[in-house]
Order: structure tokens, then sequence, then C-alpha cells
């Protein structure tokens, strides 16, 4: 069965990834804004039960 032989796969895989990691990441990632943390409070939310017409 050739879908076992990892060979030409594996190439292809980790030349990929270096592709991805070397080349693509680091031209994307000065495009990608992070959120800047906030000192807000957390509120909690009332929940209400839930109302079974049926009891």
């Amino acid at each position: 069965m050739p879908q076992l032989n990892p060979t030409p796969w594996f190439l292809i895989m980790t030349l990929s990834w270096l592709t991805f990691v070397l080349i693509i990441q680091p031209k994307l990632l000065p495009f990608i804004s992070t959120n800047t943390p906030s000192i807000n409070p957390t509120s909690t939310t009332l929940t209400l039960p839930w109302n079974w017409p049926w009891t």
C-alpha cells in the first residue's frame, strides 16, 4: 500500500512547515494586532431558572 510509505509525504510536510514558519509567518505577524489587556471589573450575569411548560 503506497499510502503507508512516509518518504515523499514527510518531505512535503517538512518543507511546507518550514516555508510557513520561516517565510509566511514573519510576514503575517506585523499585521496581526493583539488586544491590549484592559483592567475592567468582571461582572456576573444573573441567570434565571428555565420554566418548563410541561411541569
